[in-house]
């Protein structure tokens, strides 16, 4: 049997297996299996645990989509493996080695989590897009803007948060050609100069009830296009965000993106891989 726990950082939520001990042959089809909320045991993204492989790094995090495959960065499952560590380990800091780079996370004594999610990326190469674009103004209709945080990321900005339904424009967006990895689309509207309302239809999951990847994707743009100021509150269907986005010349951080918010333990418990497809 396969041990697991069960996390959600405001609803975002995650199947946890930690295989730095040992390994259980999850492949992308058994991964989505057991993503599924109805065969299997639930959630928006399957996070998995190695050993890390970088000096530096504490922990090697992978990350798959509920469909299987996998993401290079997610900020709401990166507070949770930090919280976890910290359950489990007692670490009040800590780093995780991710497709995206290195990410330090660090737990304060309510169990809040800070995550550096690093510098954006903001060339269409490294978004990427298909072609050469001007990434702050994409060649779509709505103008939205682009940027990496790890993962593929347009965000729209909208007067009224009802100007599109994330269910129907988000599959079309996610899959629209200008975005050779998919991408993940966010739907923002900016309620004050330190805060933003966002929704997110996330690549491979659909939509979410939080995204912190796409939060902090939200800022940089919002930042970009002269919207909002770099520390913001972003506020979401699962509850809010704080996401600073330090200026370039901030002693240590330039130019990083950090990230705060709470995770959650929903339960633990044990599942069979061989129930699932291999």
């Amino acid at each position: 049997m396969t041990p697991f726990h069960k996390m959600h950082g405001l609803g975002n939520d995650f199947v946890v297996v930690d295989e730095r001990a040992e390994r259980y042959g999850l492949t992308p089809a058994r991964i989505a299996a057991l993503a599924d909320r109805h065969r299997g045991i639930g959630c928006d993204q399957f996070v998995v645990l190695q050993p890390a492989t970088r000096d530096g790094a504490d922990v090697l995090v992978r990350f798959f989509n509920a469909d299987g495959t996998e993401a290079g960065a997610c900020g709401n499952a990166s507070r949770c493996v930090a919280a976890l560590l910290w359950r489990q380990e007692g670490r009040r800091e800590t780093v995780l080695q991710t497709r995206a780079g290195l990410l330090p996370a660090r737990v304060d004594d309510a169990g809040v989590v800070t995550v550096d999610m690093g510098r954006p990326a903001l060339d269409w190469r490294d978004v990427p897009l298909a072609r050469a674009a001007d990434t702050l103004h994409l060649p779509l209709a709505g103008d939205p803007a682009a940027a990496s945080m790890g993962n593929p990321h347009a965000t729209f900005f909208l007067d009224d948060m009802l100007d599109l339904d994330p269910v129907v424009a988000g599959p079309l967006l996610e899959h629209d050609p200008l975005f050779p990895e998919r991408a993940n689309i966010g739907f923002a509207h900016v309620r004050s100069r330190t805060e933003l309302r966002l929704r997110v239809w996330e690549r491979g999951s659909g939509l979410t009830l939080a995204c912190g990847s796409g939060a902090c994707a939200a800022v940089v743009n919002a930042v970009r296009r002269g919207l909002v100021e770099r520390t913001c509150t972003v506020g979401m269907d699962g509850g809010a965000l704080s996401v600073s986005w330090r200026a370039q010349d901030d002693p240590g951080e330039g130019g990083h993106v950090l990230m705060t918010g709470p995770a959650t333990v929903s339960f633990v418990g044990t599942f069979d891989p061989e129930g699932y497809p291999s």
